[in-house]
Order: structure tokens, then C-alpha cells, then sequence
């Protein structure tokens, strides 16, 4: 079976121009994904976990190495592709979940859910009604729905930002600590419908402020402390 992501070599640095001189956030990582797997990346602060998302997220260039993505249209090598063909994998078959929400100003909360689905085709009416269920399943006070989220509190915006990211299946779903703002129903909420995503296929990478959550659904962990003596562990490893 071909994987859905085939990760090759991939390296990653940055250069502080006002020091003059570079870092390594990670060299040589190479591992495969394959459909409805869900893989942690662990490692002390600094070892690049998120930096490894961004980079197979394309928000930066890898240095070298190739990450083959098995898309709808054939295979893509996301760290050569093109920018437009990024975009349109974005928009279709490849999501991000952060900690953080970036809201455009004067747009409601169901509207920033409700447009995943809207660019898919979803008519306007059906698409707020999904979207009013999952601002609700995560939690979100429903006399915040019609407001902005750029007014809501970090936790409340959270919610809102893994409504938007989770309401339509993707291909290949990044999570970068997707938990840290929330309280304990939320996390519960994110869990069962990451459970939910991985029996339709979807395949799963992420960073984790509480692991423990997710323990059911993990099947490997990458850990990717520099010089860590073994790179990639089975799901039964104490994190």
C-alpha cells in the first residue's frame, strides 16, 4: 500500500540575521503515514515538533528533502510544489489545527465555521446549521454564534478555531497543541471527533500539551529530540 505521506530526508534550519548565524530546528527526518493513522511527535521544547508541522504544512521551506503527498490528483511533493497547488491542497484535502486563532474582523463565529463547507459547494443555510452544531459540541455559548470572534476570550476562540478546522473531513489533518486552551469538556469533544476522523481515513499528525487524551487513538510516536535513541516508538510508550 502506498502511504499517504512519505516524509524523506526532510531538514529544517533558520538563520538570525542579527546574530549572525543559524540553527538547526531538525535534519534528516523520515517516516511514512498511512491512511487513518494517527502519529504524536514528542521531544523536549526546541526539538521541532511544531516547526515539523509548519514545514509539511508549507507555512515554511524545508531546507531539503522531499514529502511526498499521495493527493486526489496523484502524488505532490509538498515541499516543491507551487504555491497556488499548496493553496488548493488547503482548501481541500490537507488541515491545520493550531492553539491560535487568526479571525478576519467583522465576521461572526458561524460564519467563520460555516465557510469550509460553503467553499465546498454546501448551499449557504445547510452549512450554518452544521456549523451552529459544532460551535455547540465544542462548547461555544450559542449568544456567541451571530459575534466576532476576534471579542471572544482565547479559550472561547479556540473553540471556534477546531470547529472551522474539524467540520469537514481532510485527508491529512496537522494538529499543533489543539488542547492547551481548552477546558475538559472541549478536550473531550476534540478527541471523539478526532476518533470519528481517523475511522474515515483521515490521517493525523500532532503535538500534544495533554497526550494522555488522545492515548486511545495513537498508533506511533515520533520522538524527535536530537540524537534520541530510537526516532520512532509504538504507541505503548510511556509519553
Amino acid at each position: 500500500m502506498t502511504p499517504v505521506l512519505d516524509i524523506r530526508g526532510l531538514s529544517k534550519g533558520f538563520t538570525m540575521h542579527h546574530l549572525g548565524q543559524g540553527f538547526t530546528a531538525f535534519n534528516d527526518i523520515s517516516f511514512t503515514v498511512d491512511t487513518g493513522e494517527f502519529v504524536l511527535l514528542k521531544g523536549a521544547n526546541g526539538a521541532g515538533k511544531s516547526t515539523l508541522l509548519r514545514t509539511l504544512y508549507r507555512s515554511y521551506l524545508a531546507q531539503s528533502g522531499e514529502v511526498i503527498f499521495q493527493s486526489a490528483h496523484g502524488p505532490v511533493d509538498l515541499v516543491r510544489a507551487a504555491d497556488i497547488d499548496i493553496t488548493y491542497l488547503r482548501q481541500t484535502e490537507i488541515g491545520f489545527v493550531t492553539q491560535f486563532l487568526v479571525a478576519r474582523p467583522r465576521v461572526s463565529a458561524e460564519a467563520l465555521v460555516a465557510e469550509p463547507l460553503q467553499m465546498a459547494g454546501m448551499a449557504q443555510q445547510e452549512a450554518l446549521e452544521t456549523a451552529r452544531h459544532w460551535l455547540k459540541t465544542f462548547g461555544v455559548k450559542e449568544n456567541l454564534w451571530p459575534a466576532y470572534p476576534t471579542t471572544f476570550s482565547g479559550g472561547e476562540q479556540q473553540k471556534v478555531n477546531l470547529a472551522r478546522a474539524l467540520i469537514r473531513p481532510q485527508k491529512l489533518l496537522l494538529l499543533d497543541e489543539p488542547t492547551a486552551s481548552l477546558d475538559t469538556n472541549a478536550r473531550a469533544a476534540l478527541v471523539q471527533r478526532l476518533a470519528e476522523l481517523k475511522a474515515l481515513g483521515t490521517v493525523m499528525i500532532g503535538v500534544f500539551h495533554h497526550p494522555d487524551d488522545v492515548a486511545d487513538l495513537i498508533d506511533r510516536v515520533i520522538d524527535l529530540t536530537p540524537d534520541a535513541p530510537n526516532q520512532e516508538e509504538r504507541h505503548d510508550v510511556v509519553i
